[in-house]
């Protein structure tokens, strides 16, 4: 029979067997992906690992204990109906595990599985493949492949020769033609995908109505995107997106944040403590790099690390940002991106109020000059966040902790934090039709296309 983990045996029986014996009531139970934190109704408080095998699953598997705890005073009926349930031997019920490999040949077998032979099409009869009836055959004689066609009654017939009269041309009358309309210029979708990366931001152009052609509406386009970025070089001569990320610097550095910087090349095992293992779906996303290691698809990781180790370091409350790339196998569209530069800024310890974050986030967004609207929603990692709103465009989430999952990184303080993608609040403060233009890119630069 297949053991189940602690949390599953915590769940059904509603009790716990400390180390001395002790039967004890379960007032909660948290789980992250490996430990759980257990409340006694005693109020005692542990922490240990879900596991199939240690002493505790053992104990509450066999229904072994010694005596109820006092303080717990759990139910005399209880205590007998967890003693009086029969042990694993006696269980007749056998439990058959499938390893995940036969599903995948399953499924792969239900994909890869031939069709069934449709019948054959019926091919058109004779009949159906001579075309025009009797009767039009009978009155077009003139017509040598429908004459092979005729049936034999209607080769008896014989037309009556026909006179021929001389045909007369008649003058042309010219003051009755109709005035000839200009063509009016018409556009492939190659085209039109070509003009639309020439636009400049705020730019707009109307294919059904331009009476240029192509090629000068190109030209036009060339030349002013030219002219744009010579005065980009006489100008600043500053990538937007760099210039971005030394204004947030300088900004939360005056707010009292320590900048950090992690690596780029993470261990999958840190993944899988935020809760994105191989079962998850979310995981298909993920760069993975060999058996081990993948490109960090986040920068939380890299900040749990750092809250833990400055805890006891810095002064109260821990105040730590990063700006970085992030790697995601996203789905094309206007707001996504396989690389992005991430912004991820937390606090921990005093004053990790809901109030507090979105003091944070309102005087970030206002020091950039960005609108913005706060609404509620979760996530699959953490949970209830909130989401903050560029018109249709979400421009970050913020968490309020704790979470189950911050013991899985040693952290048992309040802590707030929020992640911003810096594409995206370029993508906002310029008004870029498709992110791609504020992304890490050969073929624009600030917004302007460069392939001239």
């Amino acid at each position: 029979m297949e053991k189940k983990p602690l949390d599953s045996l915590i769940s059904k029986n509603g009790l716990w067997v400390s180390r001395n014996g002790h039967l004890h009531g379960i007032r909660s139970c948290e789980a992250s992906q490996k430990n759980l934190r257990i409340t006694m109704d005693c109020g005692e408080v542990i922490k240990v690992r879900n596991s199939r095998s240690s002493r505790a699953a053992r104990s509450l598997r066999n229904h072994k204990f010694r005596k109820p705890c006092k303080r717990c005073r759990v139910p005399e009926e209880k205590v007998k109906e967890f003693s009086a349930k029969v042990s694993k031997n006696e269980v007749k019920v056998t439990v058959r595990t499938v390893p995940s490999s036969q599903f995948n040949s399953y499924r792969n077998d239900t994909r890869t599985s031939e069709i069934p032979d449709m019948p054959a099409p019926v091919k058109n009869s004779p009949q159906q493949q001579a075309g025009p009836t009797k009767a039009s055959l009978t009155t077009d004689p003139g017509n040598p492949v429908l004459e092979q066609t005729k049936p034999a009654a209607a080769q008896t017939f014989v037309p009556q020769p026909r006179t021929h009269r001389p045909k007369v041309k008649k003058a042309a009358n010219h003051s009755f033609q109709k005035p000839v309309k200009p063509v009016k210029a018409e556009f492939t979708q190659s085209q039109k995908n070509r003009i639309l990366s020439l636009l400049g931001p705020g730019e707009m152009v109307s294919f059904s109505k331009e009476k240029r052609s192509f090629a000068e509406l190109e030209s036009a386009l060339m030349s002013q995107r030219k002219k744009d970025i010579r005065e980009m070089y006489e100008n600043s001569r500053e990538n937007l997106l760099g210039k971005l990320e030394r204004t947030i610097t300088e900004f939360f550095v005056d707010m009292g944040f320590l900048e950090v910087k992690s690596p780029i090349l993470i261990p999958f095992e840190y993944m899988e403590r935020m809760g994105v293992g191989e079962d998850k779906k979310l995981s298909e996303q993920i760069f993975r790099v060999g058996d081990n290691m993948c490109l960090r698809p986040m920068l939380a990781p890299g900040l749990y690390n750092h809250l833990r180790k400055f805890d006891n370091v810095l002064p109260d409350p821990v105040r730590i940002f990063e700006i970085g790339p992030c790697y995601r196998k996203e789905s094309d569209g206007n707001s996504h991106l396989e690389e992005f530069t991430m912004l991820n800024f937390c606090q921990m310890g005093s004053r990790c109020t809901k109030e507090e974050l979105e003091f944070l986030i309102g005087e970030f967004l206002d020091f950039l000059g960005i609108e913005y609207e706060i609404v509620p929603d979760s996530c699959m990692v953490y949970g209830a966040t909130m989401d903050v709103m560029y018109k249709n465009m979400e421009l970050s989430s913020a968490v309020v902790g704790p979470i189950p999952m911050d013991m899985d990184w040693g952290i048992d303080k309040p802590w707030i934090g929020a992640g911003f993608g810096l594409e995206r609040l370029l993508k906002a403060k310029h008004n870029y039709k498709n992110i791609k233009r504020a992304a890490r890119s050969e073929s624009y630069y600030n917004g302007i296309c460069t392939t001239l």
